[in-house]
């Protein structure tokens, strides 16, 4: 169901930003060190490409599957506003910010998943299991 698939994707983006920025904040002391971030993930390009994303491989000559294959996200390093002497432009309050904001979107995507879990059960007549 693409629904689902769309918020697989966006849960895997969010769980990977976290790890980017978690990274940064690991780094907050490193000289020269950029802070780096995810690109936006683009809904309307996974709406696009939910049909070429998949891909055919065979397991056995009688046997065919399907498995979807994810681009991989991309990561951008944004300018800096500020920098220290020793080159290191983390600011961390911006970090910190950035990790409550995606920890909530997470918790959304989270939500809106279990209440799209809720109405299939409904439909198939098997409330609150």
């Amino acid at each position: 169901m693409p629904l689902f698939g769309m918020i697989s994707r966006r849960m895997d983006w969010l769980s990977q930003r976290q790890q980017v920025l978690a990274q940064n904040i690991a780094n907050a002391d490193t000289p020269n060190y950029k802070p780096q971030d995810l690109r936006a993930l683009d809904f309307r390009a996974e709406l696009r490409g939910q049909t070429q994303r998949l891909s055919a491989t065979t397991t056995s000559g009688q046997h065919q599957v399907s498995k979807i294959i994810p681009p991989p996200h991309r990561i951008d390093t944004p300018r800096a506003k500020e920098t220290t002497l020793s080159g290191n432009s983390v600011e961390m309050d911006t970090e910190l910010m950035k990790v409550a904001d995606t920890s909530m979107d997470y918790q959304l995507t989270t939500n809106i998943y279990r209440r799209q879990i809720a109405m299939l059960r409904a439909a198939i007549g098997r409330p609150g299991q």
